[in-house]
């Protein structure tokens, strides 16, 4: 296997933006590699058909014999039908096609023309956008794709002779992260969805997929919720968060998504420095320009015809209704107030801290003043209507901004009311539901059969996750989208439990949620080394513990029925039960064998 590494830059781009000066850098490197087809087929006589296995970013380089000569066309697909490459695929789906002169023994790289609207530098277009991320021009063309059509070939070709180069991050680590349960369908799951973010960083910063290559802040922090999670490589994640500040999108809701990734980075590595670095900057990403005396965010006319996204594509909505004052933008308004607390007491920001703490507490309270029906219980859309979506609901529920005493009510309705929303959206709903004990409710969505969860991605035979559930629900939507691999961050965070309770892991949460599982096990990533976890519960609840030294564990674990302690290594320790767990008085440290009896 040969590896052609090349960084995107290797130049240093000084950014100053409100007086704060950080260093930007444009991309982390990625190189391609050679991978060689799992399958090859004879059609007919004037065509061949090459497997790869998996979609990936790429091109192919031919090796023919001495005696090769004449033109080959070499198609290239990410679907198939009726054993060909689909030429007319629907939506952005990708099909292209390259034709090459064979001139004896010398290696060709089949190069397809370049889609002007994934390069697109400078936008034309009535709202415009931020420039394409641009692979570099030493590649040649790549794209997505798994199968290879040739025509015009001269007889066999042999596996040697046609090597896909595909692109991948140069630090990616195979082994860094593992996962696998008792239930079959989550593995398959979580293969797919970790693959699908090692095959998307083509490009070194975080894109949406392949139809634009243009960063977006949702899409970049559910790629980089699900990369830490399946990597160690944090560049990646860090020159897409540079990339986006100088580079903002138009969704109102996508603007406070900085806020979540530079915390989110912070919380992983621990560097007090580089978060402090990109701190001030954060605060005109919190909507304050749209706050008003009544302590909500507003929306006026074009905000609620364009710039409200509220989720994506607009029939994944749940019938929401637009309004002057709603929801959704102002529960990402307080979900940032929440997150530049933690961010400024750290930094020492103490008027700012004094002040973030004074607008969150008169912002929930008007939050739950304004929008919670008295009669239903629930949160409506916004002021002066009476609907109720699942997206005014899941969305307090999953920022902590439900009271706790209606908690369980929203839980049993969202749950109830199943996937009424995107793929994007559905991170959040889905955390909500893990967060509030509904392990079992969520882990039924996401295999559950009909075309709105990741066993329908899977029995569709996608090898990449897609950005919509299905065709119907978004016509032009891409087979290459990271923003579909939640399950890749949602599966060890809540299934084996480990989550950063402070910057750096330096204390863990070990939360495992059980569902209705016999056992899982796993590998997570951290900065001090990997946690592994393994659990069982066959026979009562049984898990396997080993933390990497400088790591505290605060250890909570399910309540099985009839159990009156927890063991530690064999022995009785302290632990309080809350809320159906057994929460363990001391933290854990090193190796350890846990029981629950």
């Amino acid at each position: 296997m040969n590896a052609f590494p090349f960084s995107l830059s290797s130049s240093t781009i000084p950014l100053i933006i409100v007086g704060i000066s950080f260093t930007a850098v444009s991309a982390a490197p990625t190189h391609l590699i050679d991978e060689e087809p799992v399958a090859i087929s004879r059609i007919d006589k004037g065509a061949i058909l090459i497997d790869f296995g998996k979609a990936a970013y790429g091109n192919v380089r031919l090796m023919p014999t001495a005696d090769a000569k004449g033109e080959v066309t070499v198609h290239y697909g990410e679907d198939l039908q009726d054993g060909r490459i689909n030429r007319k695929p629907p939506g952005t789906v990708r099909y292209n096609l390259a034709t090459v002169t064979l001139s004896g023994d010398k290696a060709i790289v089949a190069n397809p023309p370049p889609d002007p609207r994934n390069t697109e530098l400078i936008s034309t277009r009535k709202f415009p956008h931020p420039p394409a991320i641009l692979t570099p021009p030493e590649w040649g063309v790549v794209l997505p794709f798994r199968w290879v059509e040739l025509e015009g070939w001269s007889g066999e070709i042999s596996p040697d002779q046609i090597v896909r180069q595909t692109a991948y991050l140069v630090n990616w680590d195979d082994e860094a992260a593992h996962f696998e349960s008792s239930d079959q369908l989550l593995n398959r799951i979580w293969d797919l969805c970790k693959y699908s973010i090692k095959a998307t960083n083509v490009a070194g910063i975080y894109i949406d997929g392949d139809r634009e290559r243009i960063p977006y802040e949702a899409d970049a922090y559910l790629n980089q919720l699900s990369h830490y999670y399946t990597d160690s490589d944090k560049e990646m994640g860090r020159d897409s968060i540079d990339h986006l500040l100088l580079n903002g999108t138009w969704p109102t809701e996508w603007a406070p998504h900085m806020v979540f990734m530079v915390y989110l980075d912070y919380l992983h590595t621990g560097d007090l420095n580089w978060m402090a670095g990109r701190y001030n900057i954060l605060k005109e990403r919190m909507l304050f320009h749209r706050r008003g005396e009544d302590h909500l965010i507003f929306s006026e006319e074009l905000d609620m015809s364009r710039h409200d996204i509220v989720d994506w594509p607009k029939g994944e909505r749940d019938k929401y209704v637009f309004t002057p004052r709603n929801t959704v933008v102002n529960s990402f308004h307080i979900r940032t107030l929440q997150l530049m607390i933690k961010m400024a007491r750290e930094v020492r920001a103490v008027d700012d801290l004094a002040q973030f703490e004074l607008q969150l507490a008169a912002s929930k309270k008007a939050f739950n003043e304004t929008f919670l029906d008295k009669e239903t219980g629930l949160y409506r859309d916004g002021i002066g209507t009476k609907h109720s979506s699942s997206h005014a609901n899941f969305f307090p529920l999953a920022f902590g901004i439900t009271p706790e005493n209606l908690r369980e009510k929203h839980v049993k309705w969202l749950a109830e009311r199943g996937m009424t929303m995107s793929v994007y959206a559905a991170q959040y709903f889905l955390e909500a539901l893990f967060e509030n004990g509904a392990d079992a409710e969520a882990l039924a969505l996401i295999t559950a059969d009909g075309d709105r969860s990741w066993k329908h991605m899977l029995d569709s035979g996608t090898t990449i996750t897609w950005e919509a559930w299905d065709m119907k629900y978004k016509a032009n939507q891409d087979w290459n989208h990271p923003w579909g691999a939640a399950p890749a961050n949602l599966f060890p965070r809540y299934l084996l439990g480990a989550q950063p309770l402070t910057p750096g892991w330096d204390t863990a949460r070990i939360s495992p949620r059980i569902a209705d599982l016999e056992s899982a096990k796993g590998k997570v990533p951290t900065r001090h080394g990997p946690i592994l976890i393994d659990w069982s519960q066959k026979d009562g609840f049984q898990m396997s513990l080993e933390l990497p030294e400088n790591i505290l564990a605060l250890v909570d674990l399910p309540l099985i029925k009839g159990s009156t302690q927890v063991l530690l290594n064999g022995k009785a320790v302290s632990a309080t039960q809350e809320k159906e767990r057994w929460v363990l008085d001391a933290p854990v440290t090193g190796k350890a064998q846990l029981e629950v009896k």
